[in-house]
């Protein structure tokens, strides 16, 4: 009776244990207006870092350490790339980040799946969205996004890791305003 019980108890708390990771990640989630952040990316084996602001809904705004002053923004309904040799500009709902910036899409997306936990230190979430491979990742102690990685159609991969995570401050609102064209 007592090994029955044990088990039990085994299955129960560790059941638990799971739902209140996605129960405190959702939470966390809700609570955040905002991320402010250091990023490193890596596409296809290419290192690219810098920082960023996120807005919920999809806006972002960042700014690449490179030579050619690499900025992206989006005001949640475009993208553009600016760099001091060109100027790139997409319609959100084309890229993957139409998907990482929807925290709502996100928070739904979490409550219908089954995580994964890496290394007891990060949870994965991983699923499929306009033939994109997308994996996000949390933090297993504090419930951040520290990450993202997407498999494109064209088979670029992306992998983005965040630091240095600030939660809602204060930031200038005409920072997601799309920059104009190089002249």
């Amino acid at each position: 009776m007592r090994k029955i019980f044990f088990i039990f108890f085994l299955f129960f708390s560790s059941s638990q244990s799971l739902a209140s990771i996605k129960d405190n990640i959702i939470q966390n989630l809700n609570n955040i207006q905002n991320l402010s952040f250091n990023f490193e990316q890596n596409i296809n084996g290419k290192i690219e870092n810098g920082n960023c602001i996120i807005q919920y809904p999809k806006k972002i705004f960042c700014e690449y350490n490179l030579r050619n002053k690499k900025i992206l923004v989006s005001n949640g309904k475009s993208i553009v790339i600016k760099t001091t040799n060109g100027y790139y500009l997409y319609p959100l709902k084309k890229t993957p980040l139409n998907t990482i910036l929807n925290k709502e899409f996100i928070i739904d997306k979490i409550k219908n799946l089954n995580e994964r936990i890496i290394d007891d230190k990060f949870i994965n979430f991983n699923f499929n969205e306009n033939e994109t491979e997308i994996n996000v990742f949390f933090d297993k102690r504090t419930y951040n996004l520290i990450g993202w990685q997407t498999v494109d159609i064209y088979q670029n991969l992306s992998i983005t890791y965040l630091s240095s995570i600030i939660k809602n401050k204060k930031i200038k609102k005409d920072i997601f305003k799309l920059p104009e064209r190089n002249n």
